[in-house]
């Protein structure tokens, strides 16, 4: 089978490929040397720098960091808050949203179509610790028309963004 494919197109394949194979080593453990990265994906330590330095300056690689286990923190439950906001001028959902951003215990906020205008992920310690964080700061943010909160059960898939097959 003919494809119209040049030879600049495989090398840039592979390198996307090389790539990939990087951000899943990365991903997996971000500590891992350059060494180790480099003997996984065919590379030597010195090419690896070179591609993660390339993928970081991109944007693909935003930063490090760890990955904590919430309840050995004490945060044993999730709240997924979905909200409904009385007006939805520019300066309302950006004054929403700066608020929002001083809440430590909000882990996610987005932004959403539908019957709501924000799904909020919430860490807390228990009910009453999500009693407390209502009163003293989400309803404290003016604007809210309506909530409505769901406990999160048991977590069933967390991921990353898939990096290909």
């Amino acid at each position: 089978m003919k494809t119209n494919r040049t030879k600049d197109d495989s090398i840039e394949d592979s390198s996307e490929r090389i790539d990939l194979a990087i951000l899943r080593e990365l991903r997996e453990d971000s500590r891992k040397t350059l060494q180790e990265i480099g003997a996984a994906v065919g590379l030597s330590a010195t090419s690896c720098w070179t591609r993660i330095k390339k993928l970081e300056s991109q944007g693909v690689i935003k930063r490090y960091t760890v990955d904590l286990d919430p309840a050995k923190l004490g945060y044993n439950d999730f709240v997924i808050v979905q909200l409904t906001l009385e007006s939805h001028t520019d300066e309302t959902l950006y004054e929403f949203g700066r608020v929002l951003a001083t809440i430590p215990e909000i882990q996610e906020a987005y932004l959403v179509s539908g019957d709501y205008d924000y799904y909020i992920r919430i860490a807390v310690r228990d009910t009453r610790d999500y009693e407390r964080l209502l009163r003293e700061k989400l309803y404290k943010i003016p604007g809210i028309r309506h909530s409505k909160s769901s406990f999160v059960l048991r977590v069933l898939k967390e991921a990353s963004v898939p990096l290909g097959h």
